[in-house]
């Protein structure tokens, strides 16, 4: 992925930093393109995973709505482009205030995750009288298969309305009358790399939706959400999704009624492969059974490995050495604060680049300024054209 000119200049720039191929993001939009439209698919770009101004706009730029988790997301996303009739506004707990932001902003619709919110949203349209178009977000208690803090499809999760409460539901959408059920949304998990598990989504969204058709209410739409896996292990193997196969999915197993629209919330698989963050090796300490590589990156700049143990490829850009184990570390005064653990590199010394790659999602928006630390600079791929 980056070649001796780029990593020459790189020697030049301070480090840590984020590193954008906007080619890379541009192709992987590109086909996401072209297989939604072939099934005629309304997609809705995750910005949690990446609020990047520039990442932003390029996405918009494609036509793409806006998945929102706060209102923030909401006004960042309408100044980047993102056309308001097609956000969603997302989230377990949106503040009375997050909520004005989307009424105000007329925003395609909430999704909703409780009776309760169902109520304060109901009374916080009336009070600007307005009607807020929402979709209900179902638990639909399908496993994910991926990591359990990433899981958000099961009962014991904090997500979603519950099998239980559908009656209670029906019966309080007849007493509110500023609200307008438009659709019914669902979201399991992220990074799921078994599409079986989408599968199942499909066949459980259709035993739901046909309860809630029988007892009196219809939907325009259904939204399923995200959580298409990418590769961390070889990233190049697999820079553009399978966007195909995973469209197919859905196109085959789930049971759209009339003219309903299919809509899903993709963060991840768009921007991760496009990022990489880029570190300096400040020491080499040998310790007792590896050897520890000490990067000017850490935690702060990538909290992933630290929170739920992910991977992340981790590349050496400037030496050629004999392979051997170490142990790669952040300087933050924390012991989780390791990128990984008996990661093969060429032999590394104090001075030599880092790349730890797939850090476009999940990468710079988490960053955080722990022990004063200061903020890593962005760079874009055409800035070394």
């Amino acid at each position: 992925m980056f070649d001796k000119n780029i990593i020459n200049k790189f020697k030049k720039i301070k480090t840590p930093f984020y590193y954008y191929d906007l080619k890379v993001l541009e192709d992987t939009l590109t086909e996401l393109k072209k297989q939604s439209d072939k099934y005629s698919y309304t997609v809705h770009y995750a910005i949690k995973a990446n609020a990047n101004e520039r990442i932003l706009t390029l996405i918009s730029s494609y036509g793409f709505g806006a998945d929102c988790v706060s209102g923030n997301e909401i006004t960042k996303s309408i100044r980047t482009g993102f056309d308001k009739n097609k956000i969603v506004f997302a989230g377990v707990g949106k503040s009375d205030d997050e909520i004005m932001c989307g009424l105000k902003n007329d925003i395609f619709c909430f999704n909703v995750e409780s009776i309760q919110e169902l109520e304060v949203i109901n009374a916080l349209a009336a009070s600007v009288n307005k009607t807020a178009r929402v979709a209900l977000r179902i638990n639909p208690n399908v496993d994910a298969k991926t990591h359990q803090f990433i899981t958000t499809g099961l009962e014991e999760n904090k997500f979603g309305i519950n099998g239980w409460e559908f009656e209670d539901v029906i019966k309080k959408l007849k007493e509110l009358k500023h609200i307008e059920t438009i659709g019914l949304h669902f979201h399991i998990g992220s990074q799921i790399t078994d599409l079986n598990v989408f599968k199942g989504l499909c066949i459980r969204a259709n035993e739901i939706q046909s309860w809630f058709n029988d007892h009196g209410l219809e939907f325009e739409h259904i939204n399923v959400g995200g959580g298409l896996g990418v590769n961390y292990k070889e990233p190049d193997e697999n820079l553009i999704p399978d966007f195909n196969s995973f469209f197919s999915v859905f196109n085959k197993f789930l049971e759209l009624r009339g003219n309903q629209t299919l809509h899903f919330e993709l963060g991840r698989t768009l921007v991760a492969q496009c990022g990489s963050l880029i570190s300096k090796v400040l020491f080499v300490k040998e310790g007792v059974n590896t050897s520890f590589a000490i990067l000017d990156a850490g935690m702060t700049e990538l909290l992933r490995p630290a929170l739920y143990q992910s991977y992340h490829k981790i590349e050496n850009l400037t030496s050629e050495g004999d392979v051997q184990n170490y142990d790669v570390v952040g300087p933050i005064c924390e012991s989780s604060d390791t990128f990984g653990k008996s990661v093969k590199l060429p032999e590394t010394k104090r001075g030599d680049l880092i790349a730890i790659r797939s850090t476009g999602a999940y990468g710079e928006v988490m960053s955080f300024g722990y022990n004063l630390r200061d903020k890593a600079a962005v760079y874009y791929s055409d800035e070394f054209s």
